[in-house]
């Protein structure tokens, strides 16, 4: 008995409550926007990476995929070194701690990070560990071999060691150097709270650069990135794929070939499942057609394929890609439509 005045209690209480508000604080419903076409400048070499954002339905930032080597988590706890895997760098721990060692790289492991984000798979992994039970850093000093993958052209960009020593007052220390150990810097990266990641290039003699924009500007990044792909036999094999990855900061992503994009509205948005794996959108909107082995292929878009955005300001978004060539028939130019719902 004393269960349900209890309750009847609350609903009282919010009854008034609710009888408090004035009919003008009300939001108004926003209209649902027009379904617009973009096309993103990748070039036929995939060059650049491409920040958009829903919201403004605009590019906010691009720069070229080579500038830079690592990304510093940036999050006031963050502590995880990120690849550029856009260049399919990958990274092998040595078993080292002594730097000033030749490394050879026969017998080592090459990783790459997984590319649905997950930074509990990253190639560098826990350069340093958490002691209970004040959560003490203890760091591993691991030399570490960083293959820095390829530039557009498919040049080779050459091998780093590298040691990240320390991460206080919001700074990681590491030293690199050549393999034979020429060419040692020591270098410092300073997080900045706007953005989640803050890049890192070896070259210059080391450079710290804010590339990524801050972290609620921008909600696709159009870009090369590193994946698993698998041979007709089921062998894994880590391949470099052009494609888009999303903020998981900002957005979630439901992706579907059975709804219909012009029909598709609000109401049907907000019952469904969304989900913040950074490349959900991925780069299969598009399928190869021709001989993989000979470069003699085209693209052609999926047409069912439909993706429905849920951002951080709780706005939905559907879009689906239309094209992926220029109007001179250069490939590296994803178009695709989008909606406010």
């Amino acid at each position: 008995m004393s269960k349900i005045i209890h309750i009847i209690s609350i609903l009282s209480i919010m009854a008034m409550l609710t009888s408090c508000f004035k009919e003008d604080e009300k939001i108004t419903p926003h209209d649902p926007g027009d379904v617009t076409t973009d096309t993103i400048v990748m070039t036929n070499n995939y060059k650049y990476q491409v920040y958009y954002d829903l919201g403004t339905e605009s590019v906010v930032a691009t720069n070229e995929k080579k500038d830079w080597d690592l990304g510093f988590e940036c999050s006031a706890d963050g502590w995880h070194i990120l690849l550029n895997t856009s260049n399919f760098m990958l990274a092998a721990k040595t078993g080292l701690t002594d730097f000033s060692i030749p490394i050879d790289t026969t017998g080592l492991k090459f990783k790459y990070d997984e590319s649905t984000g997950n930074l509990d798979s990253t190639a560098i992994g826990n350069w340093l560990h958490f002691l209970p039970p004040d959560s003490t850093k203890s760091y591993t000093h691991e030399v570490y071999v960083i293959d820095r993958g390829y530039d557009e052209a498919g040049n080779l960009r050459g091998l780093k060691k590298v040691v990240f020593t320390e991460l206080e007052n919001d700074q990681y220390m590491f030293k690199y150097a050549n393999l034979d150990g020429s060419d040692e810097n020591s270098f410092t990266v300073t997080k900045d709270p706007d953005v989640s990641y803050i890049c890192f290039s070896f070259d210059g003699g080391g450079q710290q650069l804010n590339l990524e924009p801050p972290s609620f500007d921008w909600d696709l990044v159009f870009t090369q990135y590193t994946t698993l792909l698998f041979t007709d036999e089921g062998d894994p094999y880590p391949y470099l794929v052009t494609g888009v990855l999303a903020n998981p900061k900002t957005i979630g992503i439901h992706q579907d070939t059975t709804l219909d994009f012009q029909s598709l509205d609000l109401p049907i948005a907000q019952g469904l499942e969304y989900s913040t794996i950074q490349d959900e959108i991925g780069y299969d909107w598009k399928d190869i057609v021709g001989d993989v082995g000979s470069g003699n292929v085209s693209y052609v878009i999926v047409p069912e394929l439909v993706y429905v955005i849920r951002d951080w300001q709780g706005y939905f978004y559907k879009l689906r890609f239309v094209g992926f060539y220029s109007s001179n028939g250069e490939k590296g130019y994803p178009s695709f439509e989008v909606a406010k719902l």
